[in-house]
Parts: C-alpha cells; structure tokens; sequence
C-alpha cells in the first residue's frame, strides 16, 4: 500500500531566508539570542525571531520528545529525512511550514518578500528528494495579485496545495471574496487550498503560539465555505483541513443543517453528500472516533498526518500505522484503511 503522511512539517532556518530578493534583505528575519527568550509557564529553551520589529517564537525542539534531528527537521540533509521516512513507512510526505502558521507583519512588502523566499528555497531542498518530499505553498495574501502570481509559480516547481489560515488578511473569513482569485486560479492549476490550524491575526499571533485558537478558525473555515456556497463557485477546486482532527463533523452537521442550511434552502444531505459534492477532505486523528465518522459520509475524505518534527496535541509519528493496525483490529474496514493513508490523499494532492 502507498502510504501519504498528509501533514508534515519543516522548521525554518537562516537558509530559508537566502532567496530574498535584493531589495528585500532588509526584511530578512533575525535571530535573538537565547538568553534573552523567555516563555511564561515554560522552562523549556526558545529562541526567537525578530521580524518587523516584532518578536516571535522560534523554537529549540528536543531530538528525543519529536522523534527527529535537527537536519531532518530543517531538511540540512534530505537523504536523512528519506531515510527517516523509509523507518516510518512513509512514501511521501507533504510538507508545511512552522513560522507561516502564525501571522507576523500587516505589511504587504514583508510578505510577498518571506512567501517569495521560502516557496524558493523549499522548492530547491525538496528536489533532492526525487518526489518523496512534497509541499504547500505558503502566499502573500495581503496583496492578492502577488498571492496569484505565487500560486502560477509554486505549481511550476513541484508545490501539491497552496497554504492557507481559516481567517487571515485582519478578519477575513475564508468565503470573503477578496479571496476568490486565488481559488479561482488554484482550481484552474489543479492545486488543492488546504486550510491549516493556523493563526492569523497579528495581534493574537504572540510569542506563546495560539494555543487551541488555530484549530478553531480551521474549523470556522468549512462553515464559512458552506453557508456561502463556495464551492459552487469553483467545482473543481478541492479544500482540505490539516491538523484539525475530524471530531468536529458531527457537531457542524447538527449546527449547520438544523441551524443554517435549513433556512438557507441548500439543495444538499450534508451527511451523505456534503463532503463529496464539495470536494472536502480533513486530516483525522488517530483517537477520533472513526467508525461514527465515517457515518456523516467521509470514507471518501478522511486523511492521516503525522505533524512530524511537531510535539503537540496533534503529533503522532505513528499515525499511519495506527490506522492500519485499528483495521486489523477491525475497527474500521481494511478498505477505508487504504482510502485513508493512500486513495484520498493522492487524490487530494494530485500525487
């Protein structure tokens, strides 16, 4: 069986940040020293970055709680993480990034000029790894036009989704369409949006993370999608949620269907067709209760990630292959195992 770990991660290092233009170095993100990084409630050791004028969070991650070494996390040795992947059973993995899950400037010119750099360097360190290791593009959203631009060229250079936060750009939600000429043109180039737990307000995108806060704009996403139709507008376009567990779709069935939908006359059975007529996918976890999921129509829709390199609520480096072994146990059918770890994901991802 093909095995796609759909939610992977790389930490950024100063390298990420080489393919800044010339006009933009200025911008370029900066260490702080170590001993000047404290985080209350967390004796752990942090680094920071200093982007903007602003401080935010560049972890030391532990080689022992994360199960990985700093060359595999910031790819310093892609031959490494192949291998790495080869322990795991892992096939491929689809990568994003770290530092781009939280928001850090309101000004345009900083993000089209770190979007720019890291698409670039991902892009050159991937390569190595002769499509093992795939990845999302991260866009400058607050100038759409250069977003559009980015999506044209990721495609071009091996990216499988383009990145995206629940609500972004202030408070946008993602059925604003401020945001419909990037889905407009990652429908047209085949690239799937994949709406990430992620922050995206600067304000709340402090030093400390966003705590649960991500997930749930992830979350807000796929109402916001729904109530407005969205997807009608673009029938091709596939929408994932990564890293948001698929504990959730019970409770958006009740709240939409019995709340919203009703009164909005939308001609859909949201448990038997919501997810296929929209083309929605969603990364479950390993302790989601499968079996009772997948009544709300999703066999065709669930994922798995692992969050490698990550050691938070969602990190499970053996994701994979709990999904096999909860078949073997017959907990779910050996048929939707497959679907889970290989049919949905090269399907989401056009691997």
């Amino acid at each position: 069986m093909f095995r796609v770990d759909v939610d992977a991660h790389i930490d950024e290092s100063e390298a990420t940040w080489e393919y800044l233009d010339d006009g933009a170095r200025r911008f370029k993100p900066v260490t702080l020293d170590p001993g000047a990084a404290t985080v209350p409630g967390d004796a752990r050791p942090h680094r920071l970055w200093l982007i903007d004028g602003t401080i935010r969070l560049r972890r030391w991650r532990d080689d022992k709680r994360t199960g990985t070494v700093r060359a595999t996390r910031e790819l310093l040795d892609v031959e490494a993480r192949v291998r790495h992947m080869d322990e795991l059973h892992v096939d491929v993995q689809v990568l994003y990034p770290t530092l781009f899950l939280h928001a850090f400037t309101a000004r345009p010119e900083i993000d089209v000029a770190l979007c720019k750099s890291y698409n670039r360097w991902i892009a050159k360190a991937t390569d190595k790894s002769r499509g093992r290791l795939r990845w999302v593009a991260v866009l400058p959203l607050l100038n759409i036009d250069k977003a559009v631009e980015e999506v044209r060229w990721a495609k071009d250079h091996g990216a499988c989704g383009v990145f995206k936060k629940g609500i972004e750009c202030g408070d946008r939600a993602a059925s604003d369409p401020y945001f419909f000429p990037v889905y407009e043109e990652a429908s047209r180039l085949d690239l799937p949006i994949c709406i990430h737990n992620a922050t995206g307000n600067v304000e709340s995108a402090t030093a400390e993370g966003s705590g649960l806060g991500g997930g749930m704009v992830a979350i807000a996403a796929f109402s916001a999608l729904v109530e407005h139709g969205v997807p009608d507008l673009f029938p091709k376009l596939r929408v994932g949620f990564i890293e948001t567990g698929a504990s959730w779709i019970p409770y958006l069935y009740a709240d939409l269907v019995a709340k919203k939908l009703r009164r909005t006359f939308l001609p859909i059975d949201f448990k038997e067709d919501l997810f296929r007529r929209y083309r929605f996918y969603v990364a479950c976890q390993t302790n989601d209760d499968l079996p009772y999921i997948l009544k709300y129509g999703t066999e065709d829709s669930l994922m798995i990630g692992t969050d490698y390199s990550h050691a938070d609520q969602s990190a499970e480096m053996q994701a994979l292959d709990v999904i096999e072994q909860r078949a073997e146990k017959g907990e779910i059918p050996a048929s939707v195992a497959r679907k889970i770890l290989d049919d949905n994901p090269r399907r989401f991802y056009g691997l």
